[in-house]
């Protein structure tokens, strides 16, 4: 498999060797589509970043937590769960690793999941999918960072059983 994607940037005149040009882009994906990115305003200070854009850092923070969700859905399809949401507040950590350079060192996954129909499954078994769905996590496999995944068990708020919300 193989997978592409496009990025194109330009200096638009500005002092380049100052440092003092934009780091706006686009990343362009099959099918057309184009996201504004730049580089994060923690790392190169605004106006030369675009706050508005999203980083490569917010972007692999998203992919690691897309990964999981997908393979967690499919897993839990494949069990006979029905999942009505999934919603995710993933948060990456950036410091100094063992050889002392920046990098991601651990990538935690906060998904909340609300299940349906009559089949919910146990506690022990949402770990069991989340376990599955992680080994299975193409770009998790790809990272040094450690993955923690975090769910949250929260009820739904309701007196009726239609919907389980659980981790």
């Amino acid at each position: 498999m193989q997978f592409e994607a496009r990025l194109e940037w330009q200096r638009n005149g500005q002092d380049f060797l100052a440092q003092r040009y934009s780091r706006a882009h686009e990343w362009i994906f099959d099918g057309g589509l184009r996201v504004p990115a730049s580089s994060s305003p923690l790392s190169v200070p605004l106006p030369m970043s675009v706050a508005d854009n999203i980083d490569p850092e917010e972007a692999l923070v998203a992919a690691t937590s897309s990964c999981h969700m997908l393979f967690f859905l499919s897993i839990a399809a494949r069990r006979g769960h029905v999942v009505e949401s999934y919603t995710d507040s993933a948060v990456g950590l950036m410091e100094r690793n063992a050889e002392g350079r920046v990098a991601f060192t651990n990538i935690t996954l906060r998904p909340q999941i609300v299940f349906g129909g009559s089949a919910w499954p146990s506690e022990e078994e949402i770990a069991a999918i989340h376990h599955e769905a992680h080994e299975k996590c193409y770009i998790a496999n790809s990272l040094k960072a450690e993955i923690t995944i975090e769910p949250a068990i929260e009820p739904d708020g309701s007196d009726e059983l239609p919907e389980q919300t659980l981790g």
